[in-house]
């Protein structure tokens, strides 16, 4: 990394997070899509993690960081502490070493300290068979990873700019495809989407103990990625569907009663795959792969979506839509969320649009990066 960009970030990162808002793209170099197919890539670099400033537009890329990392699994398997300090990874899949042509599962979980100079893998801990989804409380005390895999939830102690494991929670069979686990932000409650039974296990949170609460929310078909608004009341879920061409859905569930509960559904269209609530809590930013990832002759083929609801008095509504490029992932918004941010994992590049709470207008500067970017986030506050 050139010294300039040093000391760039090392600026960065002490002005606080008044003056700087992170954001972590995690890139997969292994997986390549061609005419509709996922291929592994021979001999392939090593996965990337690139480090954004999203203060201006287009967003400075100050850092580069090697570290194992996976598509597969939603895009929120990258994630930061709320003082932005560390940058947590979670790695699905890794190359067979058997046979380098396909991928099996992985459980690596890598810790990067954001501060150093350069930014720096510091740990490599083991959570569970494709770890997946991960979260920090707001507290920056807690974290937990969804093991797809293994049906489970490793949690983690953060001290003093390290991790270390305390306890692995079953939540369901393997088959249960625990996806992704994220704290409400009093951090009492978690939530665990499972798309292998079409279920969002509801976790209670005591000090470090996690333990099940008894509640499964029933939501739509094979839920995924999850956000939920700041102030606690509500929670979104993009329900992946069976990738099947028809229009999939995004449940509301109420946080602001126990138990909790599903308030609405909408239809977004084909496959949701990334997901994220604005900063103030009104808007929800999903990612609609729409085809994008087929053939392009093939019948459902289509051009990725950008879809903005609204949450209004416990019900979503669309407010705006706009094309974007193939095989969706990620997404966050700026600090204001005037702006929003995707992931174009085919064209590895990351796609800018404004949002004036009607409209979304594509920006010009898209930034490229490297491998394909699967996972995107910002510090949850």
């Amino acid at each position: 990394m050139k010294k300039a960009t040093l000391t760039a970030l090392a600026a960065l990162l002490a002005a606080g997070p008044a003056f700087a808002q992170l954001a972590l793209s995690g890139n997969d170099s292994k997986a390549v899509l061609e005419n509709g197919t996922v291929r592994v890539v021979q001999n392939p670099p090593a996965d990337t993690i690139t480090i954004l400033d999203l203060g201006s537009h287009p967003p400075r890329v100050v850092g580069s960081v090697q570290a194992p990392h996976s598509v597969v699994g939603p895009p929120l398997s990258v994630t930061l502490t709320p003082d932005e300090r560390l940058g947590l990874v979670t790695s699905a899949q890794k190359l067979d070493p058997a046979n380098p042509a396909r991928t099996i599962p992985d459980n690596r979980l890598s810790v990067i300290d954001l501060r150093a100079t350069p930014p720096a893998v510091v740990q490599t801990l083991e959570a569970g068979a494709g770890a997946s989804g991960v979260s920090v409380n707001r507290a920056g005390t807690l974290a937990l990873v969804a093991n797809r895999n293994a049906g489970t939830v490793s949690v983690y102690r953060i001290a003093d700019g390290r991790l270390a494991p305390l306890s692995t929670l079953t939540i369901g069979p393997p088959a249960s495809g625990v996806s992704h686990a994220q704290f409400t932000p009093d951090g009492r409650f978690a939530l665990v989407t499972r798309d292998g039974d079409f279920m969002v296990t509801v976790l209670k949170v005591e000090g470090e103990a996690v333990t099940l609460a008894g509640r499964d929310i029933t939501v739509g078909i094979r839920p995924y990625g999850l956000g939920i608004t700041r102030d606690g009341r509500w929670a979104v879920v993009a329900n992946l569907g069976r990738v099947s061409g028809d229009a999939d859905t995004v449940s509301l569930v109420s946080l602001t009663a126990e138990p909790f509960r599903v308030a609405d559904t909408i239809s977004v269209g084909p496959t949701p795959e990334g997901i994220q609530v604005s900063p103030d809590g009104r808007h929800v930013a999903v990612v609609v792969i729409n085809g994008s990832a087929r053939a392009a002759n093939h019948p459902l083929y289509g051009r990725g979506q950008l879809v903005m609801l609204r949450i209004d008095d416990g019900r979503l509504t669309r407010v705006a839509q706009a094309e974007m490029g193939s095989w969706g992932q990620g997404v966050v918004f700026n600090n204001d969320g005037t702006r929003v941010y995707v992931q174009n994992m085919v064209e590895r590049e990351i796609q800018g649009f404004g949002f004036d709470g009607q409209r979304l207008t594509a920006l010009s500067g898209r930034i490229a990066v490297d491998g394909g970017p699967s996972a995107f986030r910002t510090a949850d506050r």
